[in-house]
């Protein structure tokens, strides 16, 4: 199997090597996961954005080639910019964003203004959508598999806080255990 390779800017790695792409990717397609939305999970991603008060949120999933957004909240109307912002597509590359590097950590990631960050400064997401802080947590499974992140994301600095870091944590084990649990009992979410 193969993946996108880090991408490395001078001497600082951009994107994170992903070692754990080949289990990862053999787990999301045992649990049936990576392949296709699920309205469930864009449930999910609403949910997340309405609680952490964020124009975006996310249920992603890392895949062979980059990244699939199987549960998404985006604003109706791009929330900064005069409305030229590209559509938020369901597949990304694994150098949009910074799920990855919550995958990479095995732990959440926090972000108040990604701008403070040389790492994060450049990512794409920074000039095409105007994303300026993030707040996200991994999807680690009963096998110790990160299969990916939840996040939100704003176009604003936020401070997310402790309340915000414990939220996205719970909120990762809940739809973990969900997930784990809709495939042992062959049910949908």
């Amino acid at each position: 199997m193969s993946y996108d390779p880090p991408r490395p800017a001078g001497r600082l790695l951009l994107t994170p090597e992903d070692r754990e792409a080949p289990a990862r990717v053999r787990r999301l397609r045992q649990l049936g996961l990576g392949e296709r939305w699920d309205p469930a999970l864009d449930a999910f991603a609403d949910r997340l954005a309405e609680m952490a008060q964020a124009p975006y949120a996310m249920v992603n999933f890392l895949v062979e080639n980059g990244q699939f957004f199987a549960g998404l909240h985006v604003p109706p109307v791009p929330p900064a910019g005069d409305g030229t912002v590209p559509e938020f597509a369901r597949v990304q590359p694994r150098d949009h964003g910074f799920c990855p590097h919550v995958a990479a950590r095995r732990r959440a990631l926090v972000l108040e203004d990604v701008r403070d960050y040389p790492r994060f400064a450049g990512n794409p997401v920074v000039d095409t959508f105007g994303i300026r802080s993030y707040l996200g947590a991994p999807l680690i499974d009963s096998t110790g598999t990160v299969l990916g992140a939840v996040s939100a994301a704003d176009v604003r600095p936020r401070l997310w806080g402790r309340a915000g870091l414990e939220t996205i944590k719970a909120t990762a084990v809940d739809l973990m255990g969900r997930i784990e649990r809709s495939a042992a009992d062959g049910l949908p979410l």
